[in-house]
């Protein structure tokens, strides 16, 4: 491993980063050719940037990037930009630069980042908290082709998962999302067995501030064009057919899941929750727009809450 380049460039301007990106590339053979992406991180304040950056570096060893953290400062303090470049070391795959922003910059995020936007590679935006109501219409949403958000953290996650259908468009997601894509693998398994019959009704049960399950009974909704009920309880996917029940559960902080079928043997599965890491890597390798995303908010609208 490359030992690591932190350079801190506290008071200074985009220009002054820009020269020392390329004074650093020269010196140490930095190269930008081979990245795939830019990843801006928008987050709310610098506390919460270390949190995401290590995300970032994890997800950069699949997709190396250059990764563009915009850490919100106080909006009332003097206008002022800290800058640090990060490279190796515990960058991963990654090029990163972090961006502290104070006073009035802090409402020109987009006019700050695209100078260091590499060209010709597809930009991605990711809100880790704190993201805005329109992700496309956001000035740093504009510019981004991949527009990932996680109602995980927001104040109320359940309210806030299901204002994300009002605000699609095409290159939005969520990690939320991102965090059933095993579930609904092991749900798809379980039903494409004998017998196949209709699926009469689905209820998903778990923690009510758990955005995931909801995105997981609108899939649900969606595909199976049947009842589904979403309640709080344990964590567990129930499904019935006329003379089958398929039932897929796991403790709340466990990592084995238990599927039970009628008349059927338990069986037991690894199906661990999915970390914010893992989450964002999946998403960054499709920047196409997610039909099936678009396809389960829409079906959340079908779901009955008890």
């Amino acid at each position: 491993m490359a030992a690591a380049v932190i350079i801190d460039m506290p008071d200074t301007d985009t220009r002054e980063v820009s020269k020392r990106l390329i004074s650093l590339r020269e010196a140490n053979g930095v190269i930008t050719v081979g990245r795939v992406l830019t990843l801006v991180v928008c987050t709310l304040d610098s506390s919460e940037a270390e949190d995401a950056i290590e995300a970032a570096n994890d997800a950069s060893r699949e997709h190396p990037c250059r990764v563009i953290v915009l850490a919100r400062g106080d909006r009332t303090a003097a206008t002022r930009l800290d800058a640090q470049i990060r490279v190796g070391g515990d960058a991963g795959a990654a090029e990163v630069i972090v961006l502290r922003l104070q006073g009035d910059l802090v409402s020109h995020e987009a006019s700050v980042v695209t100078p260091f936007l590499l060209p010709d590679t597809p930009v991605v935006a990711w809100w880790p908290r704190g993201a805005p109501e329109f992700p496309s219409k956001d000035a740093v949403g504009r510019l981004a082709t991949r527009r990932i958000t996680d109602a995980t953290f927001a104040p109320d996650p359940q309210a806030t998962i299901k204002k994300r259908r009002n605000a699609y468009a095409p290159g939005d997601t969520d990690l939320a999302w991102s965090r059933v894509t095993y579930w609904r693998a092991l749900l798809a398994a379980a039903l494409d067995e004998a017998p196949f019959e209709p699926v009469e009704s689905v209820t998903v049960s778990g923690l009510r501030d758990e955005p995931a399950l909801d995105m997981l009974a609108g899939w649900l909704a969606a595909r199976l064009s049947c009842p589904v009920v979403r309640r709080s309880g344990d964590l567990k996917v129930e499904i019935r057919r006329p003379t089958v029940s398929i039932a897929i559960s796991r403790p709340q902080e466990g990592r084995t899941a238990t599927l039970a079928r009628t008349g059927e043997p338990s069986q037991r599965f690894a199906l661990a929750r999915r970390e914010t890491r893992d989450c964002l890597a999946e998403e960054l390798r499709h920047l196409e727009a997610d039909d099936i995303y678009a396809e389960a908010l829409t079906g959340i609208e079908r779901v009955t809450y008890e």
